[in-house]
């Protein structure tokens, strides 16, 4: 027998997602990757409050059908057909405000000669959302906010990012300094409209240079979770192998989660001069052999490289409009 399903779409934020028949909403949510509050799961907190604003629902505790207008909780509610609900407390991508939150130092580690892994406890952490692929700052006293991609999942406890510093970084190393002499740092968060609010619909193409690398592993780590099945492919280019500071990681995913193809580009390590324009990375990607007009294309790295990459892309066939980075938003063309 056919399993029937029904289309759920929420207002404000545009988001939209299927649920088979027996299944409640909630579930069917995060399995598609967005994420709705909720805490006790049986109706009791209203934390997964909606506004039925079109179709017919069920409550499954009580039996009772809710019709057009009927406040429900997803956690115990069914579709009866396609439905049209009210939520505010879901955003969709790079909708949420950012806030200022404190947060404690839990660690700071070197993971390679010039990058740090940073893990930051925060303070009022379930009045903090964000989306897979987001980014915030480190506001220092007297000093310019430091911008620096989430490395962790939305689901994490708590925050990893990975900080290039060296002495010759001056408000990187600052950073990484204060860090390091621990207690409370002050954190604006999130940023950036390049993430993922629920999971993508077709095949994923990741493109990184170093650092660029923290922005992938929050994606990848918030996909597997969902339990993504469509492919997911990561090149990761760098000027050096040993600038590719979490290589093991990558390659563990590969090994491990069937849709994932890692694609490591290093740049030639003999003269160091790896072109200006990223070309090598950019031909890598060119050559992989995808459908561009079935993919989607989250890119982070230098302004250099996103534009070289996205004209590169668009020209192969590539619907602009699935094409997305920080950089178009912070550095936009003029």
């Amino acid at each position: 027998m056919a399993t029937d399903y029904r289309v759920v779409r929420l207002r404000p934020s545009g988001l939209d997602y299927t649920v088979a028949s027996g299944n409640d909403l909630l579930t069917a949510a995060a399995a598609a990757g967005i994420a709705v509050p909720s805490a006790c799961r049986n109706g009791v907190c209203e934390i997964c409050e909606a506004r039925l604003l079109t179709g017919e629902a069920i409550n499954t505790r009580n039996q009772q059908t809710i019709t057009m207008g009927g406040r429900l909780m997803l956690c115990r509610t069914e579709a009866l057909t396609d439905l049209e609900l009210e939520i505010t407390a879901v955003m969709g991508a790079g909708e949420n405000p950012p806030k200022l939150f404190q947060a404690m130092v839990a660690e700071v580690r070197s993971i390679s000669h010039d990058v740090y892994r940073v893990e930051l406890k925060v303070n009022r952490r379930r009045e903090l959302s964000f989306h897979a692929g987001q980014y915030l700052s480190v506001n220092l006293p007297d000093a310019e906010p430091c911008y620096f991609s989430i490395a962790s999942s939305p689901s994490a406890d708590n925050i990893e990012l990975h900080i290039q510093a060296t002495p010759e970084w001056v408000s990187a190393q600052k950073v990484i300094d204060a860090l390091m002499s621990g207690g409370e740092v002050t954190l604006e968060m999130p940023h950036g409209k390049a993430c993922l609010a629920a999971a993508p619909r077709k095949p994923l193409l990741m493109v990184a240079a170093g650092t660029g690398f923290a922005q992938m592993k929050s994606m990848v780590d918030y996909l597997r979770e969902t339990g993504f099945d469509q492919p997911v492919t990561l090149y990761w280019g760098v000027r050096r192998p040993e600038d590719m500071y979490l290589r093991s990681l990558a390659e563990t995913w590969d090994a491990e989660w069937p849709p994932f193809r890692f694609a490591p580009v290093v740049g030639d390590d003999e003269d160091n001069d790896w072109s200006g324009h990223h070309d090598q990375l950019v031909d890598a990607v060119l050559a992989s052999g995808f459908d561009w007009g079935n993919v989607q294309v989250m890119a982070s790295g230098s302004p250099v490289m996103v534009y070289t990459l996205m004209d590169a892309l668009v020209e192969a066939g590539l619907p602009e409009s699935d094409f997305y980075s920080d950089v178009l938003e912070y550095a936009p063309r003029t």
